[in-house]
């Protein structure tokens, strides 16, 4: 039986383990990226390593978020940054270069490689080839202090492309036909691998863009094949020395098998407030949009720009609705100015953001209340927009830019002819906002400033646990819900401050009431649905509750990136063994698991909790699935605690 190209590049990784899905193992990482949202805490935890340069092929810093310094924290993070990246060994990208993604794809990205990025859509990356995974900052600095990567070996679905896509269809309307099919929920431990007849004639952008936005798949990584698309796009990037030919075995099995043809997919939007919530732009067209955004990690390549600037070429933009447009790197801005679609979409009205995430994290571009925002982003979760009750729809390029003209919503197809656009053989590529670490990097001083904190050290595993329930929350709850972003992003260096803004969306009074309990010297739980964590890699939805006195969550189902994070920093992630008793507690529930550390390092998988509320007291079951190693971090109550 032939091999999948997943098992291919997994198996000349391995470090230990073998390829037995389910089971654990760990892969040597090649490269890495941080980004300063989540690079500064990265950075600092690499320092508590005592690592004095990294260890990987390459490891780079980039700057794409927290880009409207309103205030010092953010010049502060950058600073830190930059001095951090030349003092170890890290090539920085400085503001204004673009978003780490796009950069990466462009500039270092190399089939069959290893990628770990402390960003959730990291595996941008797959779409040249790379086993690319999201995770939290603290597995990222272990791996630049050359570490392996410990995961779970996933099952992989195969998704068969056939056919072609039809004019105005964008790689972003297969990506919502994915994300129809599976759904955010149940993916874990699974990585998504395109082949077929239908992947040659997707460009890697395009595949890029699938590949990215998988990331609201809950998988583990996307992974498209290395073939002449590859090579055709390093050329023009004058990186064609480092095409390989990849692909997986004729004969290969998979796990799973998803068919799709390209040909008969048609425009489709992801509507308030999940990124699967897919219906057909058809059903939607008439509702009145007041903001369009083309951009971000997922669609802010050449072809995402250009296309949508040929559809407004002459034309103008609707009076009622407001077009922002946002490069994903600035080569993408070089190369449009050089070709002239930015002066067709700022003659149309378009407005230019910065190269950075912006509208996408909710830094920038906030709806007015009440209003629907139609945006080429990847995620739309409720009030992620910088705006409480936002009505946003997640679109591609085609479908924006029809509605930007219009002020509705509109299938792109209604406007004729599509326009055709092809890559550029020769690209104008300079590198110079990317900054090598100095010969003498020893020499570096780090920058300090009165915002950079350090990572917080944490009590181990008491023998039992006893406390109250903090907070009761419902299914799919995001980091964005944990850990809001937007202004707050600046806290991101200083945990003490940035914990006091732990579910201030959800209940205000969270913080407080766990800091109280955490002053009484109880352990604060939180109680939660399915599918808890998704979202963004942000380890801050893990260290600040942490910080808080949370000891354990337990819920119905977690999610990948955020169930390591909270085993990193010592929080319990508790499974309901009977997802009726979720019902059954109660917030404020007294709680207590006595004897739970002699159980994990006994290597116990079922533990019973008794609850005590209204004077009833009655015990219910939770699951704790931990590796070997998983149990040793959580007994130290952190890697970091383990590490020291």
């Amino acid at each position: 039986m032939g091999k999948t190209l997943t098992r291919k590049i997994i198996e000349k990784h391995l470090v230990e383990g073998d390829w037995q899905p389910g089971g654990e193992i760990a892969i040597r990482i090649d490269q890495t990226l941080t980004q300063d949202a989540t690079g500064t805490m990265a950075l600092l935890e690499f320092e508590a390593f005592g690592c004095p340069r990294v260890r990987t092929e390459i490891s780079v810093s980039y700057v794409d978020h927290n880009m409207v310094q309103l205030s010092f924290e953010n010049a502060d993070d950058h600073a830190y940054l930059q001095s951090t990246a030349a003092r170890y060994g890290l090539v920085f990208s400085r503001p204004g270069n673009g978003i780490c993604h796009q950069i990466h794809l462009e500039r270092f990205a190399v089939p069959g490689r290893t990628l770990l990025g402390a960003d959730s859509h990291t595996p941008t990356c797959g779409g040249l080839a790379m086993i690319a995974i999201g995770a939290g900052g603290l597995d990222v600095a272990a791996a630049m202090a050359g570490q392996p990567f410990h995961l779970t070996c996933p099952q992989v679905v195969g998704l068969r492309l056939a056919g072609r896509l039809p004019d105005y269809v964008a790689a972003k309307d297969v990506i919502l036909e994915v994300l129809r099919r599976l759904t955010t929920k149940g993916n874990v431990g699974w990585v998504a691998e395109y082949f077929g007849p239908g992947v040659a004639a997707l460009t890697v952008p395009e595949r890029a863009t699938i590949t990215n936005m998988g990331a609201e798949l809950g998988v583990t990584c996307s992974l498209f094949p290395s073939d002449e698309q590859t090579h055709r796009f390093l050329a023009a990037q004058k990186r064609a020395d480092l095409y390989l030919p990849l692909a997986a075995d004729e004969t290969a099995a998979y796990d799973r098998m998803i068919e799709i043809d390209l040909a008969k997919l048609e425009p489709l939007a992801a509507c308030p407030s999940s990124p699967d919530n897919i219906k057909p732009i058809r059903e939607l067209a008439g509702l009145a949009v007041q903001q369009v955004c083309i951009g971000s990690c997922t669609a802010s390549s050449y072809k995402d720009l250009m296309t949508a600037a040929a559809m407004v070429r002459g034309k103008k933009i609707s009076p009622q609705t407001t077009l922002v447009v946002a490069p994903g790197s600035r080569q993408v801005l070089q190369n449009i100015i050089r070709d002239g679609g930015l002066a067709d979409l700022v003659a149309a009205g378009a407005r230019l953001d910065e190269c950075a995430c912006g509208f996408c994290i909710g830094c920038a571009q906030a709806p007015a209340t009440g209003t629907v925002s139609v945006r080429t982003s990847n995620r739309n979760f409720p009030g992620r927009s910088g705006t409480q009750g936002d009505q946003v729809y997640l679109v591609s390029p085609e479908t924006a830019a029809a509605t930007a003209l219009a002020g509705m919503i509109t299938d792109p197809r209604t406007l004729g002819q599509a326009p055709r656009i092809e890559l550029p053989a020769e690209l104008i590529i300079d590198d110079s906002m990317l900054l090598a670490p100095p010969a003498d990097s020893v020499k570096t001083e780090i920058f300090r400033g009165p915002n950079i904190g350090e990572p917080p050290r944490f009590d181990p595993l008491s023998d039992d646990l006893v406390g109250e329930v903090a907070l009761k929350v419902g299914d799919k709850i995001t980091t964005d819900h944990i850990c809001p972003a937007g202004s707050l992003l600046r806290l991101r260096s200083n945990i003490p401050e940035y914990a006091k803004h732990v579910f201030t969306n959800v209940d205000p009074a969270f913080a407080g009431r766990a800091a109280a309990l955490r002053g009484r010297k109880l352990a604060a739980f939180i109680i939660a649905g399915a599918s808890y964590g998704q979202g963004s890699s942000r380890e801050h939805a893990a260290i600040c509750p942490r910080y808080l006195g949370i000891r354990a969550i337990i819920a119905k189902s977690f999610e990948r990136i955020h169930t390591a994070n909270l085993i990193n920093f010592g929080i319990l992630p508790l499974v309901f063994a009977n997802p009726a008793d979720y019902d059954l507690v109660a917030p404020g529930a007294a709680l207590r698991l006595a004897g739970v550390k002699q159980a994990i390092a006994a290597g116990a998988d079922t533990l019973a909790i008794t609850a005590t509320a209204a004077g009833k007291e009655f015990t219910f079951q939770v699951r704790l699935t931990l590796t070997d190693r998983q149990r040793l971090i959580v007994i130290a109550g952190g890697l970091l605690n383990l590490e020291r």
